[in-house]
């Protein structure tokens, strides 16, 4: 039985009445969107946090600095703040919160908030990291309680290496040197306040504001390791927690409702008095992994708005169905596998005494099997007949860069076909016993990515892999940061967040957010710190060529395709559904969402 089926009715409480309130919201109206992975964290930038399915919530209860517009133009919201460029050399920004900027909890949103997220975000106090062993734990729990330790590793924050300065309502950050993507370094995130209340003690919100703020000015490690652990755990939850500060939001949305692996609620936030005032009372993100579910949902109304990962099956199930509106794209989200290099696994170095050539070739002959153009053949073309297999680990097909960088990185001639005798070849030279045992992980309830894992297992069989499924522990999605354990190759995709060129330093840095797999190579380091301060475009290209070449020749894994996607919803309940190409996709523009006839509750419903 589907989670949707099982989730219960969303209902507006029973004492609103009905018709629109003095801040223009129907209070008599919600709207039900499925998604396909619970939020797992409302800490999106932590790196156990960083998720599309966590950043899709805080978007809506969040305020920001800027958001992308439908032209993939940064746009300030200057109901929350404003920032200027005060100085060129060094780069100097300047951010100043708005009098309207509020914390749900009424608390004024202020420097100490973005203070906070600096010092997490750059690593500057950063005193220890978690060791684990083979099966997930922390073997230095001792010295992580005793230290200072931010779940966090940001490149571009680390470039402020000052304390930034605050005064009034503002906070001056100054960059040691010039860095061109400066606009979506660094944001508002979680309540300063609450982390210090949490963390020191201190009952009083201002009163706790001001002794983070000092602990962090004066390097207070004995503060900071408090401080540290209640921002990398305590805002880490899968179900509604008891404790309504880790509820608190600054944007037009509060969490009401919060049942694990089944729906989260969202409710307009009383105390909210910027611009993107919320179209609906109450939206519901409801959770399930299975594409043919979603729309099943959505034919029997359980919800108004899907996105599923889409097959031809979905498509035509939903071209079937009178009365919606669907709509196809290509979206920023793409296909590939990574390979574990740090867990005493197949592919590690470690598990061959240190011999990393060894490791390498092995890495190399699974890759060999990967049969990228059967996956695009077979799952993709139907859906879009121009698909192609993606050969940039940085670019879009179709976007200016592309055709440069995959020319520099020699994917498509390394991995452009299956080369089973390649890969045989390999694993007799590097003397190992076959079959090799490889654990994948993937989302178990995806069925394209089931039918994935199916033609890469026939495929790498032959060269002598034996590819299993890994057991997901918690949900795929927390358990792809767990870096050093369980599985030896992931099959997911990135989902784009920005259209910053310096985007993938997250995912290829040597310890970077996004790099679970264990992967260093100091000249990809150098080129990702020659990359920040570039501004020509050619030089760019020529930087990323070299990163890819890299990541091509150290074989950390491969790209298969662009996703294609496809949206549908039901305009008697929600109208003006603005997909964006990046992340939030479906949810972009949620003020600007209309509600139909059919959105209207009855009270206690």
């Amino acid at each position: 039985m589907s989670v949707l089926a099982l989730a219960a009715c969303s209902g507006s409480d029973g004492g609103s009445g009905g018709g629109d309130d003095n801040a223009g919201i129907n209070t008599n109206t919600a709207v039900n969107i499925a998604w396909n992975q619970p939020m797992s964290s409302f800490n999106g930038e932590s790196i156990t946090g960083n998720a599309t399915a966590n950043n899709i919530i805080t978007y809506m209860a969040n305020s920001r600095f800027n958001d992308y517009n439908l032209d993939l133009e940064l746009v300030q919201d200057e109901s929350f703040g404003t920032y200027e460029k005060v100085s060129d050399d060094p780069l100097t920004i300047k951010y100043t919160y708005a009098d309207t900027a509020k914390w749900s909890d009424g608390v004024q949103a202020g420097p100490a908030d973005l203070l906070l997220e600096w010092a997490a975000q750059s690593g500057k106090f950063n005193t220890v990291a978690p060791e684990t062993n083979e099966e997930g734990e922390v073997t230095n729990e001792e010295a992580v309680t005793a230290g200072v330790y931010f779940d966090a590793a940001n490149p571009a924050v680390a470039l402020i290496t000052e304390t930034p300065e605050i005064e009034d309502n503002s906070i001056t950050l100054v960059y040691s040197k010039p860095f061109a993507d400066w606009e979506t370094a660094i944001d508002n995130n979680l309540p300063a306040h609450i982390v210090a209340q949490r963390a020191l003690g201190i009952e009083d919100p201002e009163e706790a504001t001001e002794a983070l703020v000092t602990a962090i000015q004066d390097n207070d490690t004995a503060a900071l390791s408090k401080i540290s652990k209640v921002w990398s755990d305590d805002w880490n939850f899968a179900s509604l927690p008891e404790d309504e500060d880790l509820l608190v939001t600054s944007g037009p949305y509060t969490i009401t409702e919060f049942v694990e692996e089944q729906y989260l609620t969202l409710t307009a936030n009383e105390n909210y008095e910027g611009d993107k005032t919320p179209v609906f009372e109450q939206v519901t993100v409801r959770y399930n992994g299975d594409p043919m579910a979603q729309v099943q949902a959505l034919q029997n109304g359980e919800v108004d708005l899907i996105s599923p990962q889409s097959t031809a099956d979905v498509l035509t199930a939903l071209e079937a169905i009178d009365g919606l509106e669907v709509e196809t794209n290509v979206e920023g989200t793409y296909e590939h596998v990574d390979l574990q290099q740090g867990n005493g696994g197949p592919f590690d170095p470690a598990t061959y005494g240190g011999d990393a050539e060894k490791a390498k070739a092995i890495r190399q002959a699974f890759l060999k099997t990967i049969p990228r153009e059967q996956i695009v053949e077979n799952l993709i073309k139907p859906l879009n007949p121009d698909a192609e297999v993606r050969n940039s680990f940085t670019q879009v097909p179709g976007s200016p860069m592309y055709d440069g960088i995959v020319e520099a990185n020699g994917q498509a001639d390394q991995y452009g076909e299956v080369d089973i005798a390649g890969a045989q070849a390999l694993l007799q030279q590097a003397g190992v016993t076959t079959p090799v045992q490889v654990r994948m992980l993937f989302d178990p309830n995806n069925t394209r990515r089931q039918n994935t894992f199916e033609l890469i297992k026939g495929s790498a069989a032959e060269a002598g892999f034996d590819v299993v499924p890994y057991t997901v522990q918690t949900d795929w999605g927390t358990d792809l940061s767990n870096a050093t354990t369980f599985y030896d190759a992931a099959l997911f995709g990135w989902q784009s967040t920005s259209t910053a060129v310096t985007e993938p330093d997250a995912n290829y840095r040597t310890a970077a957010t996004n790099n679970y797999f264990g992967y260093s190579n100091p000249e990809v380091d150098a080129l990702f710190d020659e990359l920040q301060t570039e501004t020509d475009p050619a030089e760019q290209e020529r930087i990323l060529g070299e990163v890819e070449k890299h990541l091509v020749d150290d074989a950390f894994g491969v790209t298969i395709y662009q996703h294609p996607g496809i949206t549908a919803y039901n305009p008697e309940k929600i109208t003006n559904v603005q997909k964006l190409g990046i992340a939030p996709t479906i949810f972009y523009g949620f003020w600007e969402w209309s509600a139909g006839d059919a959105a209207t509750q009855d009270a206690g419903e």
